[in-house]
């Protein structure tokens, strides 16, 4: 069993809810992140989304954008991504890690480092899952037995579009957990439904056995608590990134440690 799957077994167990703040690696300072995560996990995080800069984040609103642009000018890409992980494990055994990006930086890396060198890499480095955005379902068998041999779980993303073939599809490849998108559109826009999500929760259960954690447009605890009646986990990204963006180095981890307390007091309410 993956740690990812054995986190959100005991946190069922419990009858408590998974909370996964995001942020971008290398943002706002290059050196942040392994203090940045530890400060999360002191807050009440049970898994953290890392996003590994990209210069064409499709799926991702101005808010991250940002991010990643900022990470990038600072010279972080996948290497500094694994290395964050790996300094963050020297400390943290037990907190599921998942990265989160897109299909370039990773393929990129095994031309560089050789083929498969990603999944042996991240596995060294403390990694427990991977998301990528752009790796359909249908082409992702053989990358996700790679994964699973490592004790990794590859995640999608469902929307409110997604259809029923699509949800299966997913549910056929898919482990750890599903990261269901509440919008329609990019990451941080719009007004969360949780109305809407509450009805499509059942839907995507009738094809996915697996936790399901939903994201996109959770901004406060009231927001979080009100998903967190009807989802597994709650993942909570641009909220932290806006949050963090303009702060000195010094005051980065407190804001997040201070919101995202705030967060899971709700969620256990």
């Amino acid at each position: 069993m993956s740690r990812i799957a054995s986190t959100l077994s005991a946190l069922k167990a419990q009858g408590r809810k998974a909370l996964i703040p995001y942020v971008t690696a290398g943002f706002p300072f290059a050196d942040i992140t392994p203090a940045l995560m530890h400060g999360m996990v002191e807050a009440g995080a049970d898994i953290i989304e890392l996003g590994v800069p990209f210069s064409d984040p499709m799926a991702d609103g101005p808010v991250i954008q940002r991010a990643g642009e900022k990470a990038l000018t600072l010279g972080v890409g996948m290497r500094e991504v694994l290395a964050c992980v790996q300094e963050f494990r020297k400390r943290n055994q037990s907190t599921p890690v998942v990265l989160m990006g897109y299909a370039n930086p990773v393929e990129r890396y095994d031309q560089v480092h050789g083929t498969q060198a990603f999944v042996r890499d991240a596995a060294e480095a403390g990694v427990d899952g991977v998301l990528i955005v752009d790796y359909p379902p249908e082409e992702c068998a053989d990358f996700a037995a790679r994964l699973r041999e490592r004790d990794m779980d590859l995640i999608f993303l469902l929307a409110p579009t997604s259809t029923d073939a699509r949800m299966a599809e997913v549910a056929r490849v898919a482990s750890g957990y599903v990261y269901y998108v509440s919008l329609k559109g990019v990451t941080g826009s719009g007004a969360l439904d949780t109305a809407a999500v509450e009805a499509m929760l059942p839907r995507i259960r009738q094809h996915v056995s697996i936790p399901v954690g939903v994201g996109f447009g959770i901004r406060d605890a009231a927001t979080a608590q009100a998903i967190g009646r009807v989802a597994d986990a709650v993942v909570i990204g641009s909220r932290i990134i806006q949050l963090i963006e303009d702060q000195p180095h010094e005051k980065v981890v407190p804001v997040t440690v201070d919101f995202l307390r705030g967060i899971r007091k709700a969620l256990d309410a």
